[in-house]
């Protein structure tokens, strides 16, 4: 299957490595962290539209310590649970976590945590949708799919003073 183009695209640096935003020229739609020196449309040329430029904005000033929450409109595609998971994620408050558990429970699915940690981990929008405020239970990082993995949302969680193991 064949993906299309995204119709905006533009990278910056942040001290995780280059990122990459989508837009539909609206709204967000994909963030990528650089992972092994790439990201996932490096081969095509950027073209920004506003929400683009005022998203990397709002990241520089997250990652300078002067912003915690994000304001630009986001529009990502996935199931009604995933969105579901995703709007929750998008509630929880910069240096708050929550568990798998939680978030199960608060979704009505206190029993799908294997389901739950797959729609964090689908989440296409990372920092700005903060799954990396999701730990287990004991408070232990158990997986992330943004960038580095692990290392990247050890990075996130130190920089907004979240306790881990």
């Amino acid at each position: 299957m064949t993906t299309a183009a995204p119709a905006f695209i533009r990278r910056t640096d942040s001290p995780l490595g280059r990122i990459e935003l989508q837009s539909d020229g609206t709204s967000i739609t994909s963030l990528a962290i650089e992972n092994e020196g790439s990201l996932p449309c490096d081969d095509l040329p950027e073209k920004t539209a506003p929400v683009l430029d005022t998203a990397v904005s709002q990241l520089a000033e997250y990652f300078s310590g002067t912003r915690t929450d994000f304001d630009v409109p986001v529009a990502v595609a996935g199931t009604e649970f995933q969105k579901t998971i995703w709007a929750e994620l998008a509630r929880l408050p910069f240096g708050a976590v929550v568990s798998y558990g939680f978030l199960g429970s608060a979704t009505g699915r206190a029993g799908a945590g294997r389901a739950v940690g797959g729609a964090v981990g689908a989440n296409p929008v990372p920092i700005i949708v903060p799954c990396h405020r999701v730990l287990a239970a004991n408070g232990r990082i158990t997986g992330f799919s943004a960038g580095e993995g692990i290392a990247t949302k050890a990075w996130l969680l130190d920089h907004e003073g979240i306790a881990h193991r």
